[in-house]
């Protein structure tokens, strides 16, 4: 195993100027620090200010959705996700075993239930073809889909774009229109990702983004909301707020509201991110092309993991998988020793204690991938 030890050798020598070569660090080099003052010296720092109202114009914008809500981070957009598309505590939601956890603590908050279908080899997110086969266990009564085994209503599919690889939206899509249950992108990892020209989160019913200070451009916390959907749009600010009744000095709430509007400080660092994002982009494509060429020179058993025609990925992690357990573990720990710091893939969500009893397929590519897949450092070298 010791061929591998030229990988690490490559990493370091593309990131010639750090230390411990970390897995992904932020880039600040555009007007973070000029907005950051601003802001400070506006006093709005809190979850009202001008820099709140520009995220969300700016990344609606830039993604092409009609609506963004900005919010605290990531998990807190997927909760508010389901939430206002009506996932109700005993649903269903259909989603990937082979994913983050916030994906799966944010049904658990609705006090839902998650259903693991398998991934894809080529996309390592949901596969449309185990959708499908899951489906097949599916009836449609009183308006709604429900699975026959355990009676539950299936109330949302939530695939999610592994390290910003797009899944086959289409072909999910219309399985979910067909079966009449709405379809919510887990886009945390891909922004600045397109499938067939669009981007991600802007195809289901409503898509979530995380800006935390590992993605691919941060704001330390931070995450939003997009939509095409006014009503949507505005049941999701309106419930980020508090549930606040709009009134010039009164305090009303008529429902249970949650506090997860971004701060202003948060989202001016966003703001100056954005700007520089096409630049990231590209120095992160051209990162992610010298880790393929190099593989794909030097070996014939590693595989590494790239988008193909319908998709645009922001390669936020590049990927390799190797041909097993033994010699992923060798890689991740020599690699470590190094100073190089490469991670393996998430722990499918059905070998943690909260999650083993749930309904799950056989999961045999979640399972393959798992045994496999290190991520590579991934940091933007501008």
């Amino acid at each position: 195993m010791e061929q591998f030890d030229k990988i690490i050798d490559f990493i370091q020598g593309i990131y010639p100027n750090e230390g411990v070569v970390p897995l992904h660090a932020p880039r600040f080099f555009g007007k973070e620090k000029e907005y950051l003052n601003e802001c400070i010296d506006s006093t709005f720092v809190s979850s009202i200010g001008p820099f709140v109202d520009r995220m969300e114009r700016d990344l609606a914008k830039y993604t092409g959705a009609k609506h963004c809500v900005a919010v605290v981070n990531g998990t807190a957009a997927l909760h508010m996700a389901l939430l206002v598309s009506g996932v109700k505590e005993g649903d269903g939601v259909i989603t990937q075993a082979f994913s983050f956890i916030a994906t799966s603590n944010a049904i658990s908050y609705c006090k839902a239930f998650p259903f693991f279908v398998d991934i894809d080899q080529n996309t390592l997110g949901m596969s449309a073809t185990a959708l499908a086969e899951f489906l097949e266990g599916t009836e449609q009564r009183d308006g709604g889909c429900y699975h026959i085994e355990s009676g539950r209503r299936i109330a949302a599919c939530v695939p999610m774009h592994s390290f910003g690889m797009p899944v086959d939206l289409d072909e999910i899509k219309a399985l979910c229109d067909q079966h009449r249950i709405t379809l919510i992108e887990d886009a945390a990892e891909s922004i600045g990702s397109f499938y067939k020209g669009k981007h991600t989160g802007t195809v289901g019913s409503i898509g979530v983004f995380s800006f935390n200070g590992n993605k691919t451009i941060t704001c330390g916390g931070g995450g939003a909301i997009v939509t095409n959907d006014e009503y949507l749009a505005k049941k999701a600010k309106y419930l980020t707020t508090q549930a606040k009744v709009h009134h010039p000095y009164e305090f009303f709430h008529d429902k249970i509201g949650y506090n997860y509007r971004c701060p202003n400080i948060n989202a001016a660092l966003f703001c100056a991110q954005l700007e520089v994002l096409d630049q990231i982009l590209l120095d992160k494509r051209n990162t992610s092309d010298l880790y393929r060429k190099f593989i794909e020179s030097e070996y014939n058993d590693i595989r590494f993991f790239k988008e193909d025609e319908d998709r645009k990925s922001n390669y936020w992690l590049n990927a390799i998988l190797f041909s097993s357990w033994d010699e992923r573990e060798y890689f991740i720990a020599k690699s470590i020793e190094r100073g190089v710091m490469v991670r393996p893939s998430w722990k499918p969500m059905n070998h943690l204690p909260m999650f083993q009893n749930a309904w799950k397929d056989e999961l045999s590519c979640s399972e393959k991938v798992y045994q496999t897949l290190v991520n590579l450092p991934s940091s933007a070298r501008v």
